[in-house]
C-alpha cells in the first residue's frame, strides 16, 4: 500500500510560478511510475505530467508542456511539479498518482487526495 500526500498548493497570480509536492509512503517508491493530474469541478481527470522510476523519461500534456517540470527524489520518496508562467485556466485541484504498472497509461494503482491551485488574474 502507498500513500501519497500533496502540498504545495495555493493562491498565485498570473505568470507566477508554483512547485507542488507529492510525499509518498513505502519502501518501494522509487519502483514507481509517478504522475499529476488535474481536475475541475464538472471535468473529467486528465492528464498533466509523468515521469518513470527513474526519471529518465517524462511526459507533458499539451496545455502545460513548456512551463512545467516534473521531477522526483527517489531518496526523499517524492516527485514534484514546478509549474511557471501560470495561467488562470490551470486553476483546479492537482492530484498526484502512482503506479506499479510502468507507465500512467497502463492504470493507476494509487492516488492522492488533492492539492488545489489558484491562478488569479
Amino acid at each position: 500500500q502507498v500513500q501519497l500526500v500533496e502540498s504545495g498548493g495555493g493562491l498565485v497570480q498570473a505568470g507566477g510560478s508554483l512547485r507542488l509536492s507529492c510525499a509518498a509512503s513505502g519502501r518501494t517508491f522509487s519502483s514507481y511510475a509517478m504522475g499529476w493530474f488535474r481536475q475541475a469541478p464538472g471535468k473529467e481527470r486528465e492528464f498533466v505530467a509523468a515521469l518513470n522510476w527513474s526519471g529518465g523519461t517524462t511526459s507533458y500534456a499539451s496545455p502545460v508542456k513548456g512551463r512545467s517540470t516534473i521531477s522526483r527524489d527517489n531518496a526523499k520518496n517524492t516527485v514534484y511539479l514546478q509549474m511557471n508562467s501560470q495561467k488562470p485556466e490551470d486553476t483546479t485541484v492537482y492530484y498526484c498518482a502512482a503506479t506499479r504498472r510502468g507507465w500512467y497509461t497502463h492504470g493507476v494503482d494509487y492516488w492522492g487526495k488533492g492539492t488545489l491551485v489558484t491562478v488569479s488574474s
